[in-house]
């Protein structure tokens, strides 16, 4: 292989160098630099060229590289929280305190003391919680203080956990308040707000679409209103309740609708979008009049209120609703697009107004909060600028003179700082005195560099150039007419490549080396070594947003406290952005599209269709060309994907061999032949299923390997581009950041024998294939992102792959043998590593034995089969066991755990799906 990497001089953060405050007034800021831009006949494509070979976590002149195309550098102090995502917070009345609940570390609230800027305490399951409570479940909003500040209520799935609180601002023991279910649907509560006397509490039912009146003494439910879709946010202005519906109206009669927990939401047939936003106006002094509504813009969030005036985050629209109380009416919607290229995706979801009159909203995805000067709700606002924060803001709210925000990623995946892993997120609130609008409008050009919000992004092409592999302009010809997306599941680069001495690499992290995925191995040796690419999720409800809408919307990152209401959101209307899919804009353009798999939310097998018979129904498709003997259904709940989705492609099921949907598509394949852009699901790299965890990540290799085979050895490989991802890297260990990920980029014009150490992400590939096809970019992620250019050649290379023979048993660890015999593999390379092998020595026998049972119960495998149902820890470690023979603990730990003392298992918690 031919080594053609260029490393940056800059080494990676140190140690600690991250938690360190930024100075008061911004002393530590980000310097502005010039954007580096790559050009082809005079136009500029540059935007996140600008990171070059710079790494995840490293921190540069511009700020801190994470893992979705940014930099973060914010302005103002930064406290970390280093137990998970902070979901939302509130400050005590008295101002001295701040809640902040929080998910993905063990933890369900940390309270910080304002004064000294330090966690007081912490909440939750895990050991090291300073109190310990019974689940780490958390809603969208809140928690809430009671206006005495004696009680502080957190949300959970069916009611609140009400919290003493202490006189030096700590918590006591809760006692639990219950809201009943309304048939299968639980509360799923969101925010609550007091009654002036404390003496009631209003919750959003969110759940259950209707608002509630408890007792604040007794819990006891005294009164309740049905609002819209899914209320969130609220806020209470006199004897009006001003709740936002963050799915709208309900439907009427013969109106297209999609599902959200249960509820028939008005959406859009082709985008899978939600078409309404509203706000419910609830008179709490005439319990039996019937709520009002206000129109508003898409997926209201939060709700504010202040000198009458009530302000809606529309967090789809991107917008904000003023909200005159005197009339209940919108009297002006503020634009909060801070970057003409791109309409959507900044995502706003939070908003206050400071004494002075300047009003700050949160800007999630854009990690900044945007100023406006603000005099009354009919005169409208002017806009200031931006402040850079954290990754993901998610609150905003003042304490005296100062403004606090609390950002749900922090700095990202950063806990550890040896092995990290995607789970091992930091999050953070940041601190300052709001600055005059000079300082601010300074600022703002700070946030544009962060982002990538530089140059020409989108420039239509005439359609006259000659033809490229990645046209410079939309719309120009490609030399790629055919476009393959494979997504597979949750591995880390170590994991896979961590043995190939050619990249930056950690073999003692490695899994599955070259004798378990040998037709990667071989793949990346002919068509380049990727080691600097890094998926942007968490986890698979993240990861396959990311790869089918360049964007994870905020109703998924918000619901990461329970994943009550959806997990994956294939049929969960809130989860879809207005502007649509890869599909869907792949169609817009005018191209053709097949589905295998991705986004398919249903699924029906006929009986007998185990894996063993499925594994021999696959050496007999092979062998004569025979459709199979057990086809299977599929749907999905957007209809736009319907209408291109390959019957009898499996979903998400480790109980179906990837060799068996690889045959599946090659019989269209080679019946009917590709389409423009064809997506897959190729998921059983995932393990848990009826094999051993070696075992399934061959025959996901083999399976990729074949298709490549298939389609390098056919006619249409002369224009044709394979992109190979994993949805999220979840599943293990990296050294350099739990979010770099295995990808390969297969082509006659890839570039072929190199090492591409370039900053690539999951949305600079999105990118680069809208690009190849000229499908307008979703938002302003992908807008920014810059094409892959430098993955490609304009001298093609027509060489075919052909398929490596696995080397690892594709029917290990089955109890019971396929009926057409065991698989043999091929012999071993004696230069790799050896074949993992799952044998248990007898002094392991009793704790892998409890892994057996641990693992019958996580849905792993059959109908109902739930991508990451079961715990990260807990399925990574068993994956480690499994594959160094339960002779070496986890990296890290320091022996091997049983299901129940893995540090971390209360991630997510039992009552989720996810």
């Amino acid at each position: 292989m031919q080594v053609t990497r260029r490393r940056s001089s800059a080494a990676k953060d140190p140690s600690g160098t991250l938690g360190r405050r930024f100075g008061r007034r911004g002393t530590l800021t980000a310097i502005a630099t010039t954007v580096v831009l790559a050009t082809t006949a005079g136009i500029a494509y540059g935007q996140t060229h600008q990171f070059g070979f710079q790494q995840v976590g490293q921190v540069t002149d511009d700020g801190q590289v994470v893992s979705s195309d940014q930099y973060i550098a914010p302005y103002g102090d930064r406290l970390l929280i280093n137990d998970g995502k902070i979901m939302s917070s509130t400050v005590s009345p008295d101002g001295t305190h701040l809640a902040a609940t929080v998910t993905d570390g063990g933890m369900a609230l940390a309270i910080v003391d304002v004064n000294s800027w330090k966690v007081q305490q912490l909440v939750g399951t895990s050991a090291s919680a300073d109190l310990k409570i019974n689940s780490n479940n958390v809603g969208q909003e809140g928690p809430n203080y009671s206006p005495d500040g004696k009680t502080l209520w957190m949300p959970q799935l069916r009611g609140y956990d009400r919290f003493p609180v202490n006189a030096d601002g700590t918590l006591g023991a809760p006692t639990f308040v219950g809201i009943p279910d309304v048939g299968s649907r639980h509360a799923v509560v969101a925010q609550a707000v007091f009654s002036p006397d404390g003496s009631t509490v209003y919750a959003a039912a969110n759940g259950e679409n209707r608002v509630v009146a408890l007792n604040a003494v007794t819990g006891a439910v005294e009164q309740t209103w049905a609002v819209g879709n899914a209320p969130r946010g609220m806020a209470l202005v006199g004897d009006k309740l001003y709740v936002s519906n963050e799915g709208g109206r309900l439907a009427k009669p013969g109106e297209t609708t999609m599902g959200s927990y249960g509820a028939k939401v008005p959406a859009d047939p082709d985008t899978g979008a939600s078409t309404t936003g509203t706000v419910s106006v609830i008179d709490v002094s005439n319990p039996t009049a019937a709520p009002g509504s206000i129109d508003v813009g898409l997926h209201p969030t939060a709700v504010y209120a202040k000198n009458g005036t009530v302000f809606v985050t529309n967090t789809a629209d991107n917008s904000v609703s003023v909200i005159d109380t005197a009339g209940d009416q919108v009297v002006q919607t503020i634009a909060t697009q801070p970057w003409p290229e791109a309409s959507v995706g900044y995502e706003p979801n939070a908003v206050t107004l400071t004494d002075d009159g300047r009003l700050l909203v949160t800007l999630g995805r854009a990690n900044a909060v945007a100023v406006y000067r603000y005099t009354t709700a009919q005169e409208p606002v002017s806009y200031v600028g931006l402040l850079p924060t954290d990754y993901f803001p998610a609150e905003v709210t003042t304490v005296g003179n100062e403004v606090i925000v609390s950002n749900t990623r922090g700095i990202d995946a950063r806990r550890n700082s040896t092995k990290h892993g995607t789970h091992d997120t930091t999050s953070s609130l940041t601190r300052f005195t709001l600055p005059s609008d000079d300082v601010i409008k300074a600022e703002t050009g700070k946030v544009f560099t962060q982002n990538g919000w530089h140059g020409t992004s989108v420039t239509r092409g005439t359609g006259d150039a000659a033809p490229v592999p990645v046209p410079v302009k939309l719309g120009d010809p490609s030399t790629i007419k055919h476009v393959f997306l494979i997504v597979k599941e949750n591995r880390t680069y170590d994991q896979v490549f961590g043995d190939m001495a050619q990249g930056n690499g950690d073999p003692s992290l490695t899994q599955f080396g070259a004798n378990v995925t040998p037709n990667q191995h071989a793949l990346a040796s002919q068509f380049g070594l990727y080691d600097n690419t890094y998926d942007v999720g968490t986890n698979s409800a993240e990861g396959h947003n990311w790869l089918m809408q360049s964007d994870d919307p905020e109703y998924t990152e918000s619901s990461a406290g329970e994943y009550e209401r959806s997990y994956d959101t294939e049929s969960d209307v809130l989860g879809h952005q207005k502007s649509g899919f890869i599909w869907t804009g792949a169609q817009a353009a005018g191209k053709s599209v097949k589905d295998f798999g991705e986004f398919q939310s249903s699924e029906t097998k006929p009986t007998g269709a185990t894996w063993q018979n499925l594994y021999c129904d696959t050496q007999n498709m092979r062998a004569t060309g025979a459709p199979t003997a057990y086809p299977i259904k599929v749907g999905s709940a957007i209809p736009s994907l319907n209408s291109v989705s390959v019957q009898g492609f499996p979903k998400f099921d480790t109980s179906v061999p990837d060799i068996y949907k690889e045959q599946v598509w090659q019989q269209d394949f080679e019946k009917n032949g590709p389409a423009d852009l064809n997506m897959f699901w190729l998921s059983n790299d995932h393990t848990g299923g009826a094999t051993d965890p070696a075992a399934q990540v061959a025959d996901n290799d083999l399976a990729v390997g074949r298709m490549v085979d298939e389609i390098s050895h056919s006619e249409y490989w002369k224009d044709s581009a394979i992109f190979v991802a994993e949805d999220d890297s979840q599943a293990g260990s990296d050294h350099v950041d739990g979010h770099r990920a295995p990808i390969q980029i297969i082509s006659p014009w890839a570039q072929h024998g190199t090492v591409d150490s370039h900053y690539y992400s999951q949305i600079t590939m999105i990118r680069t294939i809208e690009q190849i096809l000229g499908i307008q970019p979703m938002n302003q992620k992908d807008t920014a992102a810059s094409p892959m250019h430098g993955a490609f050649t304009g001298h093609p290379d027509y060489t075919p792959f052909t398929a490596v023979p696995n080397r690892t048993s594709l029917t290990d660890g089955l109890t019971t043998a396929p009926s057409c015999g065991v698989d043999t593999p091929a012999p071993a390379d004696p230069a790799a590593a050896p074949v993992p092998s799952s044998a248990v020595p007898a002094a392991e026998a009793t704790v892998a034995a409890q892994w057996d049972t641990w693992k019958s119960h996580q849905r792993l495998t059959g109908p109902h089969a739930v991508p990451d149902y079961a715990n990260p820890e807990q399925m990574n470690r068993l994956t480690w066991y499994e594959t160094h023979a339960w002779s070496k603990p986890y990296p890290g730990d320091p022996t091997i755990y049983a299901p129940n003392d893995v540090p971390g298992a209360y991630i997510p918690s039992s009552e989720s799906d996810g």
